[in-house]
């Protein structure tokens, strides 16, 4: 049996008759960058946020280079956040000419410590950034604590997120900004890149409008030197069709992934766990297990394509190699990341292949 880790191709097929209508649409109105559909998808992605503003760039890295700069982060300043994460959170921050500051995470979520943020702190600390991790919302309720006590704002990571809640409250609403990603893979892709920022305040959202556009407030009037961030026509009309479909494909993950627990229960694998009290929108399902590599080999040979998110934590990439984080700087997200094996969780996997991933880890795994 074939378990394909994504199946773009089929979410593709079964919004074809809505994207070809969308497509038309934008070369009808020629609105090829920003316009229209772009602004109505700002409103619409707003409002399913539960925030006053959403402001549209061309990716997700631009949203969190732009939350950042909108939240005053200079060069010279801090940024907390964490090691386990793509690389494009901690780029944003050197974009800015700030520092990343690494704190580990907490084993059981594979999200920030909040418990070790405190000690992290310094001087120059602006901002803390926590990712929600696979679609796991962060613990922000002790991280807005610590921030309102020693005057700090905060960016949430939203780029794995789309649709998942906090204590009933969607992520993009947890702090004063929150960045997304709408690359093709996640839960809610666009058709190309795509990116966005939410906010409720709005001298964020209107620097963050300004500086999308090379600092204009104005057509041809440049407050001050901005950026070429700006979404294109058709991917605002196709994030319309997709936030449509979005709270259902999120439903069918967490479906998938309740039964991957039930599934895997007897498997000698760990598995980072949810709140009951939050909504995880599972753009990935991350089990941990020993000889990750070998594991990944014996399932793909079985069809089962497998992914790793991420193999090496970000103070361990030559890129960061200046801050001179030696490995045992952060054990948990090092452990993480050496275990971390992601398995197939689409909303277009059936019954069966569900059943065959799980059998097939235990078998590979070993069970208890």
């Amino acid at each position: 049996m074939k378990v394909p880790f994504l199946d773009l191709k089929g979410e593709y097929v079964e919004l074809r008759d809505e994207i070809l209508s969308a497509v038309d649409r934008v070369g009808q109105s020629a609105a090829f960058v920003q316009g229209p559909e772009v602004e109505a998808f700002e409103r619409e992605f707003a409002q399913f946020c539960g925030v006053k503003h959403c402001v549209a760039v061309s990716n997700g890295t631009a949203a969190l280079h732009l939350g950042l700069l909108a939240l005053g982060v200079r060069p010279g300043d801090e940024v907390i956040t964490t090691p386990n994460t793509f690389i494009a959170t901690a780029e944003a921050i050197t974009y800015c000419g700030a520092r990343s500051v690494f704190v580990d995470i907490d084993p059981s979520t594979a999200n920030l410590d909040p418990g070790q943020i405190e000690r992290a702190i310094t001087p120059r600390t602006r901002t803390i950034m926590p990712v929600h991790l696979y679609g796991r919302p962060a613990a922000v309720d002790p991280i807005r604590e610590i921030a309102a006590r020693r005057g700090l704002r905060i960016l949430e990571d939203a780029a794995q997120a789309h649709g998942a809640c906090y204590r009933s409250r969607r992520v993009g609403s947890l702090g004063d900004a929150a960045a997304f990603s709408f690359y093709p893979t996640k839960n809610m892709g666009a058709c190309g890149e795509g990116g966005a920022l939410t906010t409720d305040d709005d001298q964020i959202a209107k620097f963050a409008r300004a500086a999308r556009s090379h600092g204009q407030a104005a057509r041809y009037e440049h407050e001050f030197v901005g950026y070429n961030y700006r979404m294109q026509g058709l991917q605002g009309a196709v994030l319309r069709i997709k936030l449509r479909h979005l709270c259902a494909w999120n439903s069918k993950r967490r479906e998938i992934a309740a039964e991957y627990r039930r599934l895997l229960a007897g498997g000698r694998v760990q598995i980072p766990g949810d709140d009951p009290l939050d909504e995880c929108a599972y753009h990935q399902f991350v089990i941990y297990v020993e000889n990750r590599d070998a594991v990944a080999a014996q399932l793909n040979a079985r069809g089962i394509q497998t992914a790793v998110h991420y193999p090496k934590p970000l103070h361990l990439q030559p890129a960061y190699a200046s801050l001179g984080l030696p490995q045992g700087s952060f054990p948990n997200a090092e452990s993480a990341c050496e275990r971390a094996l992601s398995l197939p969780i689409h909303p277009r996997l059936t019954s069966e292949q569900i059943v065959f991933v799980a059998d097939s880890v235990c078998e590979v795994a070993g069970a208890d």
